[in-house]
């Protein structure tokens, strides 16, 4: 009788386990942000973010060629890389996605003359729904915030690759790199400086760097560290 009991249990757990019932832990919420527009030198990427914090970045950096004569461009350079986003951002994404109902609605502004800032999908996926919303124009204010907070970051990890491109074959280059770059983040649009730390670190300990550069670098680095930025 108890190996009844204890064979009928079992077989409970693994019921429960394929139905995706109490035993299984609940796959994280995601929100992704994809934008695309031709001309830019990352014309498309997109940003998923899960509420545990974790994301990736995946896109597409047109290469210049290798000769600065030449006017052609070489093939795409596909981009594909993790991150691991500040709980405020993480915090202050799924609260908007939230507020609007999961992106489960009309996002783009009526106006007919817009110009082209490029097309932008918000899309939203988890146990409690899913939705998405394209536009090039939002009128909604928390979704321009939202998008801000993308470009943001998005920002971000495309600086970070031009410094360590920079740092690896055009030292002298990083003064002025760094002071635009110390520049928009300042201004508020690049966000999460945490993701490119390792480039930041590199600069700042390179005695072969110029003392100014070094200095921005260990700035920006404390900036990612108190994660308000």
């Amino acid at each position: 009788m108890v190996a009844g009991i204890t064979l009928a249990m079992s077989s409970g757990i693994a019921l429960a386990a394929q139905s995706g019932g109490p035993n299984v832990a609940a796959k994280p919420a995601e929100v992704s942000f994809q934008f695309e527009r031709v001309g830019l030198p990352v014309p498309r990427f997109t940003l998923r973010v899960e509420e545990d914090g974790s994301g990736s970045y995946q896109a597409e950096e047109i290469e210049g060629a290798a000769d600065g004569r030449s006017l052609q461009y070489a093939s795409a350079k596909h981009i594909d890389r993790t991150l691991n986003l500040t709980s405020s951002t993480v915090g202050t994404i799924f609260k908007a996605a939230r507020e609007l109902n999961r992106f489960d609605m009309d996002c783009a502004a009526n106006a007919k003359k817009v110009a082209d800032t490029g097309k932008k999908t918000l899309s939203y996926k988890g146990t409690d729904g899913s939705g998405s919303c394209t536009y090039n124009y939002s009128n909604n204010k928390d979704v321009e915030k939202l998008t801000t907070t993308f470009i943001g970051i998005a920002l971000t990890l495309d600086e970070g690759r031009r410094l360590a491109f920079l740092h690896q074959y055009d030292r002298l280059g990083l003064d002025a790199e760094m002071t635009i770059f110390e520049r928009e983040t300042a201004a508020g649009h690049a966000l999460e400086l945490n993701t490119i730390a390792p480039v930041l670190t590199a600069i700042a300990g390179d005695n072969a760097v110029m003392e100014r550069v070094r200095l921005e670098a260990a700035n920006l680095l404390k900036l990612a560290g108190s994660n308000k930025i």
